[in-house]
């Protein structure tokens, strides 16, 4: 799933492509009986109403808040995209072959949009200058939805989501009374809840906790202040990193002109299994385990409880 780093170099390079255009059409192929009367485009009826929310509006500004999307429109209305576990947008010009039911939508340039990773498009809007905006999504999990943009933070999609990690305003002391909300939870799951932080997932936790050379089955209340103070430094650092290298690509995720990001060429823990620690001196190997439903990566040598 794409995480904060992702999401926001999607963010930068939307700003850089769309930032005044105008929506002339919107399409979607998300029709699930499942989400019949959710606010989101999978409904068939939602879709109507979106469509009519959205044409003909300009766009104002882009900004992300956790792994949400929110591209403010003029006339008051915010389209919010989460993209879950396989989405990801697209930006250049597409054909629509309707002889091909699967992936109607053909991508025409910049050439790496044809990268396999991102077929299956779902949603797709044209804008006034004749070049689309594409939404990947091989699972369909992705969300997409309109908001009036003076109630998008305070709306269900928003409203419950913690700080934002590389804000200025987010520093060691507000990190200790973040994971103080839940003294008794394992480290790796209070990481990536995103009620008490935003945007961290699998792969920046386990490299987070691998550079702090923590447990992430360690207890929150059984890290030290010093342990947390590397934590803390760590994740800041990393996210950073993920930003300037234009995200993890290990999986789907692209960015908008449909290339790879090059954070995966640099992991130290994720997706490692059974391979020697990087750290100099460590004599451990990496090792796979489930935390909270989720796969997680760690040494055996360095990151001992303490």
């Amino acid at each position: 799933m794409p995480e904060l780093p992702e999401v926001q170099t999607t963010i930068n390079g939307l700003k850089k492509y769309i930032t005044g255009l105008i929506i002339k059409e919107v399409w979607t192929n998300y029709n699930s009986p499942y989400f019949k009367g959710s606010e989101t485009i999978k409904d068939p009826a939602y879709f109507k109403h979106f469509k009519k929310e959205i044409l003909g509006k300009k766009i104002i500004a882009i900004e992300r808040r956790a792994k949400n999307i929110l591209m403010n429109l003029s006339g008051n209305k915010t389209i919010l995209v989460h993209m879950k576990m396989t989405g990801h947008l697209l930006y250049g010009r597409y054909r629509f072959n309707v002889a091909n039911s699967n992936d109607p939508w053909e991508p025409l340039e910049p050439e790496s949009l044809k990268d396999p990773f991102n077929k299956r498009v779902r949603f797709v809007i044209t804008f006034n200058n004749k070049r689309h905006l594409a939404l990947s999504d091989t699972r369909k999990f992705a969300k997409v939805a309109v908001v009036d943009s003076d109630q998008i933070h305070q709306s269900v999609h928003l409203n419950d989501l913690g700080p934002e990690p590389l804000d200025k305003a987010f520093t060691f002391e507000v990190f200790q009374n973040r994971l103080g909300l839940k003294p008794n939870g394992k480290i790796k799951q209070v990481l990536t809840d995103q009620t008490i932080l935003s945007g961290i997932g699998n792969i920046y936790a386990d490299e987070s906790l691998w550079h702090s050379g923590i447990n992430p089955l360690q207890k929150i209340r059984d890290i030290s202040k010093a342990g947390s103070l590397k934590l803390f430094r760590a994740i800041k650092e990393l996210l950073a990193k993920g930003v300037d290298l234009g995200g993890d690509s290990m999986s789907d995720y692209r960015n908008v002109d449909g290339s790879k990001g090059k954070f995966q060429l640099h992991h130290q823990a994720y997706q490692r299994t059974g391979e020697k620690c990087l750290k100099r001196g460590c004599k451990g190997k990496i090792r796979r385990i489930v935390v909270g439903g989720r796969a997680t990566h760690y040494c055996s040598g360095h990151q001992k409880p303490e």
